[in-house]
């Protein structure tokens, strides 16, 4: 079964409607629409909703995550991570794939996503990544050296004193 489907069927067999069950969810009702109805109506493909979301549907009908995944066909698409990345705390999964010695990893939000989108590229655009990546590492350190260089040792900067250095790099009479 779909999320769709299960979340009609709860709804028939408990006869509530879509309103009380997306409050029940946390959730609104377009979107709770949108997952019985299966599809999204911007871009009219199949829903694909993201865990805390199935997390929070399955909360509304009194089950565990766990329990409503295992419901799921294997049709079902699950967003594993969020389109939206807070930088103040990533999220850390156990990634899909095992290492090497066949362990999973605890990665961050971010590094599933790189991953994700980095598999899907052709073997020369893995090679235009990695050179790309190299660039940005060598411009970053270019700038942490140039930073690490002018930075004042000798005196406790305060703002005062940073305006006045400015003041002074400022004002071209004092360079004539």
């Amino acid at each position: 079964m779909t999320l769709g489907d299960i979340i009609r069927n709860y709804r028939e067999n408990n006869n509530i409607t879509l309103g009380e069950f997306a409050n029940a969810c946390s959730l609104s009702k377009g979107y709770i629409s949108m997952l019985e109805n299966n599809i999204n109506p911007r871009n009219n493909k199949p829903i694909s909703p993201t865990l805390p979301s199935m997390a929070k549907v399955a909360s509304g009908m009194g089950i565990d995550l766990d329990t409503l995944l295992k419901m799921l066909d294997k049709k079902q698409p699950v967003q594993l991570i969020s389109d939206k990345i807070e930088s103040s705390s990533p999220l850390v999964i156990d990634y899909q794939k095992p290492d090497q010695e066949g362990c999973y990893q605890r990665i961050s939000e971010y590094t599933a996503r790189f991953l994700d989108l980095y598999n899907q590229l052709s073997s020369t655009n893995k090679e235009k990544v990695v050179s790309y990546t190299k660039g940005l590492l060598s411009t970053q350190q270019m700038e942490e050296d140039v930073l690490a260089a002018h930075t004042r040792t000798d005196v406790v900067q305060t703002p005062e004193g940073v305006q006045h250095d400015l003041d002074i790099m400022n004002d071209d009479s004092l360079w004539e």
